[in-house]
């Protein structure tokens, strides 16, 4: 063999390896690169996840922000009907959904969730007047609630499974439109949400009560398709948020209280 076809012969060996290289790297950029993994939200559970001026807001949409990051995680985030997100996480059309969701037993047959970051409880809003001094005092009236929710399901357990009485919304806004208008007497939601109500609208002529021994503390989740591998993930940046004080700065500022850290361990 002359030195000629030597040298073609090296030549074409360096290419092939670079050529070989530059595939690798390639791969590698791809895998450490992902595709945003996709969210979903329902923005009419205020104030955990809401619209203001078009923009999502809220303690779930900087919770879950916190998170993603802690993560290293890339998402886009959409908000849709209270149904569609359940629907779309199921489907495994979203990779995981967040808004307020109580976490229970039903939902477990179908869904996956991450540790509890909220604890909750339901409360009675309704207009003065009316003689409500405990959750069983709702049983002859008209009442609103979100539709698929465990708000719906308190209802239903005080006055039977899909009363007539009981009116049910697409979201918790439209429940408290109803209440103003009279088409319903009182509406049974999450406490947090019953209190932004009535704070924020102090000409709306309601009151609220609480009552323990009828409504049990729930405690929210992260929802999931069943099998993600996403919640070891996320249920690891969680942790570390509420361990580096991120979680508390969060609570405080949309809540103005401290957490009970205890009951979410």
């Amino acid at each position: 063999m002359n030195k000629w076809m030597i040298g073609i012969i090296a030549t074409f060996v360096i290419f092939m390896l670079a050529g070989c290289g530059s595939s690798d790297e390639g791969d590698n950029g791809a895998s450490e690169g992902k595709e945003p993994i996709k969210v979903v939200t329902e923005a009419g559970f205020m104030p955990f996840s809401y619209l203001d001026k078009g923009e999502l807001v809220g303690f779930d949409i900087e919770l879950i922000d916190a998170v993603l990051k802690e993560a290293g995680i890339e998402y886009t985030i959409e908000n849709v009907g209270w149904e569609s997100m359940l629907a779309a996480v199921q489907n495994k059309d979203a990779d995981l959904a967040i808004a307020g969701i109580t976490v229970d037993d039903d939902r477990k047959q179908t869904y996956d969730f991450s540790s509890s970051y909220f604890e909750s409880t339901h409360k009675v809003v309704f207009r003065e007047g009316e003689a409500i001094t405990s959750g069983e005092d709702i049983k002859e009236l008209k009442v609103g609630v979100q539709a698929g929710t465990t708000g719906s399901k308190a209802a239903e357990k005080i006055m039977g499974e899909n009363h007539p009485n009981i009116s049910k919304y697409d979201s918790n806004t439209l429940a408290f439109m109803s209440l103003q208008s009279g088409d319903v007497d009182a509406v049974v939601t999450d406490n947090i949400v019953a209190d932004e109500y009535v704070n924020n609208n102090p000409d709306a002529n309601v009151e609220m009560i609480t009552d323990p021994e009828t409504f049990d503390s729930e405690f929210y989740g992260i929802m999931f398709p069943k099998g993600s591998e996403l919640v070891e993930q996320v249920n690891t940046a969680l942790q570390t948020l509420m361990e580096n004080g991120t979680y508390e700065e969060l609570y405080k500022k949309w809540f103005d209280a401290d957490p009970n850290m205890d009951a979410l361990q």
